[in-house]
C-alpha cells in the first residue's frame, strides 16, 4: 500500500458536533460514544485532483464529507468508471475495500477543495460491540448508501445520452453547474464533447424577469426545493439553478425584498424549525439544535444568532412563548 500524501490536520471540535447532530437524527447518542468521536475522528483536507484513496490500496476509514466532493472511479482497459459523485454530508468509504480484508476496486478523488472527517474501522468495529445505537444508526446510514447506490445505476441505465443528462439535471439540481464537465460526462458514460454538446441543445434561453417577477420564482424555487437545507448553499449555485446571473439575484434580493441572500435563506430555515415545533412530537424525536442541523444551519451558534436576528428572541424564549419544553 502506498504512502497517502495529505496530512491529517486537528480537528474542529464543531464539525464533530456537527456530524453527531446528523447522526442522532437516527437515534439518540449516548455521552460515552459522543466522547469517542472526539477522542478518536480525524481531518484531512484535500486539494482538488488529490486522492483519498487509490484503486488496489486498502481501505481502513469510514470517511464523511464536511465540505467539498468526493468521486470514484475504477480504471478498466485505460478507461475511467466513475462510479459515483458524492458532495458535502454524505458518508463515503470503499465497502469492496472496507476494513482493509482485500484491495479497494475504486479509487476517490477530490473533484473540488474537500474536508473529510474520518474515524478508523477498527475503532468502529470496537463501537459495533459497545455501543447498541450505533449499530442502528450505521445501518440507516448504510441503507441510504445502497438507495443511491440504486439511483446512479439508473441514471446510467436510463435511455439514450439526452435523457440521461436530463434525468441527471432533474434527479441532482445544481451538479451540472459546480462539477467538472469530465467528472459528470464519465458519470454518465459518455464523452465531456457529447455531454458539452447536449448542454448547448438544451440550453434555456436567457431571461431577464423584473425583480417582483424573480422574487415569486426564487420563492416557488425555494418551496419546490428546499435547496435552504443544504449547508453550503451559495447564491450562485441558485442563480445557475434558475438560470440567470448571480448579481441580478443579489439586485433583487437587495431591492425588492430589503434583505441580503444570506438573511433570505436564513428565513426559510428558521420557518421551517418553528414548523417542525408546531408538530407535537418534534421535540420528543430531536432536539432544537438537530431541527437546525437539519435546516440548514452549519452551527449551533450560526442557527441562534440568526434565529434572534430573524425573530428579536433567543430559541429557548420562543420555546416557552410557544410552551414548548425541550
Amino acid at each position: 500500500m502506498r504512502d497517502n500524501p495529505f496530512q491529517f490536520k486537528q480537528v474542529n471540535p464543531e464539525d464533530i458536533a456537527y456530524i453527531l447532530g446528523l447522526l442522532s437524527m437516527y437515534r439518540p447518542i449516548s455521552n460515552e460514544l459522543q466522547e469517542e468521536f472526539y477522542k478518536h475522528a480525524i481531518s484531512i483536507e484535500l486539494e482538488q485532483g488529490q486522492h483519498l484513496l487509490h484503486q488496489g490500496d486498502t481501505c481502513t476509514y469510514m470517511y464523511f464529507i464536511r465540505e467539498g466532493a468526493l468521486m470514484a472511479y475504477s480504471m478498466h482497459n485505460h478507461k475511467k468508471i466513475t462510479t459515483y459523485i458524492s458532495v458535502e454530508n454524505e458518508f463515503v468509504s470503499s465497502l469492496s475495500g472496507l476494513y482493509g480484508e482485500q484491495p479497494s476496486k475504486e479509487a476517490i478523488v477530490a473533484v473540488e477543495p474537500t474536508l473529510v472527517l474520518g474515524v478508523h474501522t477498527t475503532i468502529l468495529q470496537d463501537w459495533y460491540e459497545r455501543f447498541f445505537e450505533l449499530n442502528y444508526i450505521i445501518r440507516k446510514v448504510y441503507e441510504k448508501y445502497y438507495c443511491d447506490a440504486q439511483e446512479r445505476t439508473h441514471v446510467v441505465r436510463v435511455g439514450n445520452a439526452t435523457e440521461r443528462y436530463h434525468y441527471f439535471i432533474n434527479s441532482k439540481p445544481g451538479y451540472i453547474e459546480r462539477l467538472p464537465l469530465e467528472c459528470v460526462a464519465s458519470f454518465l458514460d459518455m464523452k465531456p464533447e457529447t455531454l458539452s454538446r447536449i448542454r448547448k441543445q438544451n440550453a434555456i434561453p436567457a431571461q431577464t424577469p423584473d425583480e417582483a417577477d424573480l422574487l415569486h420564482l426564487v420563492k416557488q424555487f425555494m418551496e419546490e426545493t428546499e435547496c435552504f437545507k443544504e449547508k453550503t448553499v451559495k447564491i450562485q449555485s441558485v442563480a445557475a439553478r434558475l438560470g440567470i446571473p448571480a448579481y441580478k439575484l443579489s439586485q433583487a434580493l437587495n431591492t425588492a425584498a430589503n434583505t441580503n441572500f444570506n438573511d433570505y435563506i436564513n428565513q426559510y430555515r428558521v420557518a421551517y424549525i418553528k414548523k417542525q415545533l408546531s408538530k407535537a412530537e418534534s421535540l420528543q424525536n430531536f432536539t432544537i439544535e438537530a431541527l437546525a442541523l437539519q435546516a440548514g444551519f452549519a452551527s449551533r451558534s450560526g442557527f441562534y444568532k440568526a434565529f434572534k436576528k430573524l425573530e428579536g428572541i433567543s430559541p429557548k424564549v420562543y420555546l416557552v412563548s410557544q410552551k414548548v419544553f425541550a
